[in-house]
């Protein structure tokens, strides 16, 4: 019997991917370890290796599909002594998404977190469910109804086998619609998912002004949907510090200097990721997570930071960057951007983190506030060092000054401890020794 090969869960909350490319042909012959081909996540192309040995019999879903459900057959490996030419194929699986959604996590959270679900009930076959019974409408369409309280009981579905889409929704009324939390559900205590955010109806597109439609990325899809969400369910808080950076100049010299034997030369963001990480241990109140029912408190600063990308923005992460050496996590950071930018980051090295910084100095931008990406608590903007008039000892000189901007979650940290952590930012940049001591 032919093996079959099934789309791949790369990260555990993973539930459908591009089947980028296929680096393998019907008929080639492949051993455990080869590269089969290259899978598109929300985040990052990653590679496919094969478990098994044998020959590469049928291609059941061609490269560049989109939407491949974990678990589709997507290829069937004949094995030792069988003939590839004669297996028979398994059956299909769709690559779409199937008619009725099975009870799985949120797409919003994806990669975030768990979100609750409710005990799995029997789904009516009726094109409009009878109260009691789980409704039968795409992920889309439950988020929208959410947002604008309407019961989907009420709604007879005009999709397949009756199931409710968002066309659906325009014209439905508002009414009693089930929380998006519940006291009993259970929330995942180290990452956990904010509620899906109100989404607008999409509008067709129509111009008459020369144009080329690019296809949507997963990478992009995702940006917008956590933006979108950040943005309407986070209530920012923005604080904004100057600080002088003639010491940490001096001193990354100095630093850089010593290290040169070893090939390392430190960036001043890899000085300010140690900073901030060091904040966060000294104002710990700043290094949470805000979930409906608890405040999940940190005990190491994990540090996201942003690193742009072709098509879009990741954050791979600096674990226990609070304890690592500078160098150390200059080291890090130079090999976890480079694959980034390969799209070669495992999911463990870009989801989760307690904080963010982002920096966009070496653009010339001198101030921004940044966007919260949850479910941490805050992220620091990092803005460009300018040649400043500064009053330093009472009196006039020029000092090299960025401005610093903490966006924080207000709901988690209060604003007296949001400014504590900049003020504790700036003392340590300032005097930068604190940070290697």
């Amino acid at each position: 019997m032919p093996i079959e090969l099934k789309m791949p869960a790369l990260s555990p909350t993973m539930e459908e991917g591009t089947l980028a490319k296929w680096l393998v042909k019907e008929g080639d012959t492949v051993r455990s370890g080869d590269i089969l081909a290259e899978i598109e996540t929300d985040k990052a192309t990653m590679e496919f290796e094969a478990v098994d040995e044998g020959t590469i019999a049928k291609v059941l879903v061609p490269e560049g599909t989109d939407g491949v459900k974990v678990g589709t057959v997507i290829a069937l490996i004949a094995g030792e002594g069988e003939d590839a030419s004669s297996s028979a194929p398994a059956p299909k699986a769709e690559a779409a998404p199937a008619p009725a959604p099975a009870p799985t996590p949120d797409p919003a959270a994806k990669g975030y977190g768990v979100t609750p679900t409710q005990p799995e009930e029997k789904v009516s076959a009726a094109p409009v469910p009878a109260a009691g019974d789980r409704v039968k409408a795409s992920p889309l369409a439950k988020r929208l109804a959410e947002a604008k309280g309407i019961d989907l009981s009420t709604i007879k579905g005009s999709g397949p086998g009756g199931r409710i889409v968002k066309a659906d929704l325009d014209t439905a009324q508002p009414g009693a619609a089930p929380a998006p939390w519940s006291d009993t559900a259970p929330v995942a205590a180290a990452q956990p998912a904010a509620p899906a955010a109100p989404s607008a109806p999409v509008q067709p597109f129509a111009t008459d002004i020369p144009h080329e439609a690019v296809k949507l990325s997963n990478m992009r899809k995702t940006i917008a949907r956590r933006l979108t969400e950040a943005k309407s369910t986070i209530p920012h808080i923005y604080l904004t510090v100057d600080v002088r950076l003639d010491a940490l100049l001096k001193l990354r010299a100095e630093l850089n200097s010593a290290l040169t034997g070893r090939g390392v030369k430190l960036s001043v963001n890899d000085m300010l990721i140690k900073a901030l990480a060091v904040s966060l241990r000294q104002v710990p109140e700043c290094n949470v997570s805000f979930t409906p029912n608890e405040l999940i408190k940190y005990s190491r600063a994990d540090i996201a930071v942003a690193v742009s990308i072709p098509g879009g923005l990741i954050t791979p992460i600096v674990t226990g960057a609070d304890a690592k050496g500078i160098a150390a996590i200059s080291t890090e950071m130079h090999e976890l951007a480079a694959r980034a930018k390969e799209g070669k980051l495992q999911p463990h090295e870009y989801q989760g983190g307690t904080a963010s910084i982002s920096n966009m100095g070496m653009f010339g931008i001198k101030q921004f506030d940044a966007v919260i990406n949850p479910p941490q608590g805050m992220i620091m903007a990092i803005g460009a060092g300018e040649k400043r008039p500064y009053i330093v000892d009472d009196a006039l000189s020029v000092a090299t000054v960025m401005s610093a901007t903490g966006s924080f979650d207000h709901r988690a940290i209060d604003g007296a401890d949001g400014a504590r952590l900049m003020q504790a930012f700036k003392a340590l940049v300032e005097s930068p020794l604190g940070m290697v001591a």
